[in-house]
């Protein structure tokens, strides 16, 4: 049998269609319900639904009065405020495309932006990096006025037709603008149940910021297009503050990175969680360390999902199918994904790329103004991830890394997520990476790079890997660091550690 998973088409997208109409598609029959909780240590700011759709639709006006109109590119320079959020629906609402960016991007790298999105405006939060520029700025002074401007109509159209753009990191290290459609909402059903296990009568807090766009997707629309109630800590919440808040406040579902989920363990003990059915995780592999940890301190499992910013998540385990710990999960009903080799489909329990059908509805329309790197991700009818994987019969799949962070030892493979694993079970260590390095022509060696409080003498470590991983697996060096070279979104950078060995010792 070929590794290739389908359980049927999703639900057709309606025509015409809106993605910020669909998101807030419960506001006229649940004006009341709080939409949005806003958690502050020692106060909450509420937004209900009809408030909610009121403000957007209201800035959504006040765009296009100030001369912004459907089609044109709105670059969205925001704060961790629920500013982001009603900006970023308003644009949609009347056909303009956002941009949501990190804050944490320099003016420099706002500049590259600038260059080839060519925005008709720009939305700037105080303290905000952004170059000087000729571009039309609009403050969050302006953004407020808008809110109470009269409604601006729905942009009903094609679901097919450019609806807004992401940044997300190419291999290359060269950001790629990614161009997705309306329908790109639509195709998100697939994860309410596939992932999340959400209805209306939940309270879903996400840890992240409202400028993320897992915080957008995840922690925002997917709760407000099923009915549900969003949670979302103030800026000044820590990760050890967190717990307390999801107990005041009944949190049914928590979301957050697997970093989120570390550092909050971190703590001796957490308080009961009464109310809490489970934990979301994205963004990078979850240990089974984290996992287990978290479900043995809470009693709670933790649901992971895989995917990118080309198609969103779109494997996971979920309540309805909880996967084995060993596993990413499998296809979400409605997707077509596949395991690739050079010829299509590899067998079950064979190692190819983890792919998607170009079917998909969550699939983006391209990278803007790049169809030759846009047609390069393609396979004949499947998008190219780029992860390696094996998938067995039930679905399920095995994440093996990217497809250029495997390691080669000796004429083996390795997944640096394998070695990674073992060595972030060693008590003197707080997060490790490995790569292997071509420490001599046609010699490459697997090195491991930690963070830890203190130096961990190489000895013990070695003879640790020794005893938990096959010979060609461990590494031949260790070295300490005060911390891990993480790109914006905090994901650890491999490509990294090699100029940090060669600083020390040198390239081959």
């Amino acid at each position: 049998m070929l590794s290739e998973f389908y359980q049927g088409p999703p639900a057709p997208c309606p025509t015409p269609f809106n993605m910020a109409a669909h998101v807030l598609g419960r506001a006229s029959h649940d004006s009341d319900k709080i939409a949005l909780s806003v958690l502050g240590l020692s106060d909450v700011e509420h937004w209900r639904y009809g408030a909610l759709e009121a403000a957007v639709r209201g800035t959504a006006t006040g765009l296009l009065h100030a001369g912004i109109g459907p089609g044109d590119r709105l670059l969205m320079r925001l704060g961790n405020t629920v500013d982001f959020p009603i900006a970023y629906l308003a644009a949609i609402a009347v056909g303009i495309l956002p941009v949501p960016t990190s804050s944490q991007l320099t003016a420099g790298e706002v500049q590259k932006m600038i260059d080839t999105l060519e925005p008709a405006a720009i939305l700037l939060g105080v303290g905000i990096a952004c170059p000087d520029t000729d571009v039309p700025v609009l403050d969050e002074a302006a953004l407020h006025a808008m809110r109470g401007l009269p409604p601006a109509e729905w942009d009903m159209g094609d679901p097919n037709r450019p609806g807004y753009i992401i940044y997300t990191s190419g291999t290359s290290g060269k950001p790629r603008a990614v161009v997705h459609a309306h329908r790109a909402i639509w195709a998100r059903q697939m994860m309410l149940q596939g992932w999340y296990g959400l209805g209306s009568e939940d309270r879903l807090c996400h840890a992240g910021a409202f400028n993320w766009t897992y915080t957008l997707g995840t922690g925002l629309m997917d709760p407000w297009t099923a009915g549900a109630t969003a949670l979302i800590p103030d800026i000044a919440v820590s990760a050890d503050q967190l717990p307390r808040l999801l107990q005041e406040h009944d949190a049914t579902i928590f979301a957050a990175a697997p970093g989120v989920y570390r550092k909050i363990l971190n703590q001796t003990d957490l308080p009961a969680l009464p109310k809490l059915r489970h934990g979301l995780s994205a963004g990078e592999k979850l240990s089974d360390t984290v996992r287990t940890a978290w479900t043995t301190q809470t009693g709670t499992p933790i649901f992971e999902a895989y995917g990118m910013s080309e198609c969103s998540t779109f494997v996971s385990g979920c309540p309805d199918h909880p996967v084995p710990v060993d596993t990413l999960g499998r296809p979400q009903i409605g997707r077509r994904v596949a395991i690739l080799g050079p010829d299509g489909p590899v067998g079950l329990g064979e190692e190819g790329t983890i792919a998607v059908h170009r079917s998909d509805p969550g699939l983006m329309l391209g990278y803007m103004g790049a169809p030759e790197e846009t047609a390069a991700k393609y396979q004949g009818d499947w998008f190219i991830t780029g992860d390696q994987g094996v998938m067995d019969e039930a679905g399920h799949i095995t994440y093996l890394g990217r497809d250029d962070d495997m390691m080669n030892a000796g004429g083996f493979r390795v997944s640096p997520l394998e070695v990674e694993a073992v060595l972030n079970t060693h008590p003197g260590i707080t997060q490790c990476a490995v790569t292997d390095i071509e420490v001599k022509a046609d010699a490459r060696l697997i090195m491991a790079f930690y963070s830890a409080p203190a130096p961990v003498p190489e000895a013990e470590l070695t003879r640790f890997a020794e005893n938990n991983l096959a010979r060609y697996k461990c590494p031949r060096g260790f070295f300490h660091l005060e911390s891990l070279p993480t790109g914006a979104n905090g994901k650890i950078l491999r490509r990294a550690l090699r100029p940090i060995y060669e600083d020390q010792h040198g390239s081959a």
